[in-house]
């Protein structure tokens, strides 16, 4: 009785073996992937780099800003 679970018991403790280094293996991996882009993050802060696009709109921002301020003081544009 004993020996014919016996194969059984070995499959079901190899598969929890292998689920369990799968998620472990997971988790280190998710862990590093965070810990990778909150550094992307820090380094992105402290340089105040941004992106292409955030900059061209900053510019046309300011852009605008100018020339409402010129408009404000009576100052004439050329366009």
């Amino acid at each position: 009785m004993i020996d014919a679970h016996i194969p059984v018991l070995i499959l079901s403790s190899a598969s929890l073996i292998a689920v369990s280094i799968v998620a472990r293996t997971m988790l280190i991996a998710w862990r590093d992937w965070l810990a990778l882009k909150k550094m992307a993050l820090q380094t992105e802060r402290d340089t105040g780099s941004a992106s292409p696009t955030a900059r061209i709109e900053l510019a046309a921002l300011k852009e605008r800003v100018r020339k409402l301020e010129a408009i404000a003081s009576g100052v004439d544009l050329l366009p």
